[in-house]
């Protein structure tokens, strides 16, 4: 019998303070694809970059990675923040590593 083949759920933390949330087979090969404006048309937006990989999961299927992927992005934000909280990812840190790197540029 074949292994059943494994996908993730992703969650990119951007620089404007949005989470986008995809899935994949290669967690590595698609971020490397949204840093390089070739992902999703969310992710293309240069004032959303740079982006930062906070959260992925693994799943045995790709309709169970869909289905949390779904779920993922249709919570309120504070639930998405929530969830990430539970998983150990402080979306807070993110906001603030973003706001001290414009501190300095600017």
């Amino acid at each position: 019998m074949a292994k059943n083949k494994p996908y993730y759920i992703y969650v990119l933390y951007c620089a404007d303070d949005s989470l986008y949330c995809g899935f994949t087979d290669n967690v590595q090969r698609r971020f490397d694809q949204h840093q390089a404006y070739k992902g999703a048309k969310y992710t293309r937006v240069k004032s959303r970059h740079p982006l930062r990989l906070i959260y992925h999961q693994k799943f045995n299927s790709k309709n169970a990675a869909l289905s949390a992927e779904y779920h993922f992005k249709h919570q309120p934000r504070w639930k998405k923040d929530r969830f990430l909280k539970a998983h150990g990812i402080d979306v807070a840190h993110y906001f603030a590593l973003n706001h001290q790197s414009a501190k300095r540029k600017g």
